[in-house]
């Protein structure tokens, strides 16, 4: 049965800086050449670009070393460079990103080159500078054999250049350690990489292995015979507009659906997909949760030109622009992002705050006004410390947790944030709300943050409180019939 997965997440995103990475593949220079194109050349029926900019990044394997290393990831890469000036760049430009390299250089073969001469952000031609490599002897150096032990996640990024024509004694020693193999693959024959962990073609790859497919069950059926004849834990589909297909050796095969985006370049999209996925995965993600956002930073990457990274921070604002936003409790950090994306969808954010200690008619009351304001309401709650200073040392009578628990469990709150200071003055300033409200007799000037509010073009608000209803009221009635009985 193909189950649907629905770009539900969490708001959060595992702990890459903990992930440790292994890429392994063919590298390459790529080289863009920025000027204007404003006349015909006399020679010939072509356009003259005047070059004003160039530009230079890493590819091939080495792009999916980058987006691992812009993630946070700690990230090693192994593969086979010229003895040339274009060596050299690509190398500094992979330590300046934090990439740890081990490279073989090859005297008898250049730095496999890509220029691209770009005018208007439009892409008029390229040029390939390159040669087939030798088949890289796997493992054949000590420094390479350290950083597989020191690794938790290998990857292999095979772009048909001779690098890995045989990466079995890679995958092999991969799997005596259980360590994942993430592949993206090539070519017309996927037996070389039988015992990987994932293998990540689009379409067309597959379909050059296994068969043209007429529909998705045909594709499926192919996708989990070639899982179980490589001895492969799943194999995933990339598929352009119509998403992800993830083909589990054992379990239902999952359809993800392709986000709308508008594509200004796919050069390198597969290569933040693998990196991401393996992120994912080192950091204790599962697979499914793995190609969620694996899909969200390719949804990115195409918006970008070029060969490009997507950072955490990308990531996770494009997680909290998800169809179905979360509700309840959230870190300050998650909340940021999910503002900032509501904002982005035309949405009104109303903030509020107060101690709520023991929750009542009038708060549900005010709670369900300010909500009414807007489309997104955030209610910030005083720390136990707080509380303390604002109401004496017999309060609160409920702690932290039990009172954004139940805030938020009501119907009329979207977020909870817990807040520390005198004020959440600070947290205004951070999440920038369109609509600040404050209940009781405040004047909109006395407000906490309202100035900032307005200055950034919101609005403050006042609403009144219900009558007879406060929690001191309650504490003082409980403790008089107490004190009766």
């Amino acid at each position: 049965m193909l189950r649907e997965t629905d770009h539900s997440m969490r708001a959060s995103l595992p702990p890459f800086e903990h992930v440790r990475a292994l890429v392994v593949g063919d590298l390459m220079l790529d080289r863009y050449w920025h000027g204007d194109t404003q006349r015909v050349s006399p020679e010939a029926p072509v356009p003259v670009v005047r070059v004003t900019r160039i530009e230079e990044r890493a590819g091939g394997a080495g792009n999916v070393a980058r987006n691992l290393a812009a993630l946070g990831v700690s990230v090693e890469l192994a593969g086979v460079v010229g003895v040339d000036e274009m060596g050299e760049r690509l190398t500094q430009i992979l330590v300046d990103a934090g990439v740890r390299c081990h490279f073989q250089h090859s005297a008898a073969h250049p730095t496999i080159t890509k220029l691209r001469v770009i005018s208007r952000n439009q892409q008029l031609l390229r040029l390939d500078f390159e040669e087939r490599f030798d088949p890289m002897p796997a493992l054949s150096s000590q420094a390479l054999h350290e950083a597989l032990k020191r690794s938790q996640v290998l990857l292999l990024s095979d772009y048909a250049k001779g690098t890995l024509a045989d990466p079995q004694p890679l995958i092999q020693a991969a799997r005596a350690v259980a360590m994942p193999v993430l592949v993206d693959p090539k070519g017309s024959e996927f037996d070389r990489y039988r015992g990987a962990t994932l293998l990540t073609p689009n379409q067309a790859e597959f379909e050059q292995v296994a068969g043209r497919c007429a529909d998705e069950a045909e594709l499926i059926g192919k996708a989990r015979a070639m899982t179980a004849r490589l001895d492969l834990t799943a194999l995933l589909v990339t598929r352009g507009g119509q998403g992800m297909l993830l083909v589990p050796r054992e379990g239902d095969p999952i359809n993800l659906r392709a986000q709308a985006r508008e594509v200004y370049d796919v050069t390198g999209a597969g290569d933040t997909v693998i990196a991401v996925l393996a992120a994912a995965l080192g950091g204790g993600e599962s697979l499914e949760r793995a190609m969620v956002l694996a899909n969200r930073a390719a949804g990115l990457v195409v918006g970008k030109l070029g060969t490009a990274t997507v950072s955490a921070d990308e990531l996770l604002r494009a997680d909290a622009a998800a169809e179905t936003p979360p509700r309840g409790v959230m870190s300050e950090s998650a909340l940021q992002a999910m503002v900032e994306a509501a904002q982005a969808r035309g949405e009104r954010v109303v903030f509020t705050n107060g101690c709520f200690d023991l929750l009542h008619t009038g708060h549900v009351s005010y709670l369900a006004a300010a909500r009414a304001l807007g489309d997104r309401l955030i209610v910030a709650v005083n720390s136990d410390e707080s509380v303390r200073r604002l109401k004496g040392t017999g309060r609160p009578i409920n702690p932290l947790s039990q009172r954004m628990a139940v805030l938020g469990a009501l119907a009329a709150v979207d977020w909870v944030v817990a807040f520390s200071e005198e004020t959440p003055e600070r947290l205004i300033r951070l999440l920038k709300p369109d609509l600040l409200v404050k209940g009781g007799d405040y004047r909109p000037e006395q407000i906490a943050g309202a100035d900032f509010v307005r200055a950034q073009g919101g609005e403050v608000r006042v609403l009144d409180y219900v009558e007879a209803c406060s929690t001191t009221a309650m504490i003082e009635k409980m403790a008089a019939r107490q004190g009766a009985e």
